[in-house]
């Protein structure tokens, strides 16, 4: 379980991954060695399962974002999963509830693009029956970042967490 002080550090975490230790102790009021010794356990515990960087899209020449619906013969196969997930552009494969199988996110360079890794590596899967994509027109919200549980601390006007009761967090 996490309790109120690894909470504060995942969410001081997931704002900028490449906080100092210093700042995220000064942030949290904890010793710089303390908060380390945090970190270090919540990455063995596989809490944070890694650091990652966040390219603009566009200036890699993927700013096409599309969703692909697959429908395959073998619902729920790791083999099938696998080669989805191994197709240049995939972002993510999610086994999904539904007449489809798998939901995919994708991203290409273009229309043409996203038409050729359709019709040369998804439709060479064996058991994909079908396909139906969706295409991002506009992006309103994306975001890595996930809800912290409410443990009744509320941050005070000087950075350091108060207790719906008063007390000090």
């Amino acid at each position: 379980m996490l309790d109120a002080i690894d909470r504060q550090i995942l969410t001081v975490l997931q704002e900028n991954a490449r906080t100092p230790h210093a700042e995220l102790a000064r942030r949290i009021g904890m010793a710089a060695s303390a908060v380390v010794e945090r970190v270090r356990k919540l990455e063995e515990r596989g809490v944070i399962r890694g650091y990652a960087l966040d390219l603009d899209p566009r200036a890699v020449d993927l700013g096409l974002l599309a969703f692909v619906f697959v429908r395959t013969t073998d619902r729920g196969s790791p083999e099938t999963a696998e080669r989805l997930a191994h197709v240049p552009g995939v972002l993510e494969v999610h086994d999904v509830a539904g007449e489809d199988c798998y939901l995919v996110k994708v991203r290409a360079a273009s229309p043409e693009d996203l038409y050729e890794r359709l019709r040369d590596t998804f439709n060479e899967v064996p058991s994909v029956l079908s396909t139906r994509t969706t295409i991002v027109l506009k992006t309103l919200k994306t975001t890595t970042v996930l809800p912290m549980p409410d443990d009744g601390v509320a941050p005070s006007r000087d950075g350091n967490r108060e207790g719906t009761d008063g007390r000090r967090g």
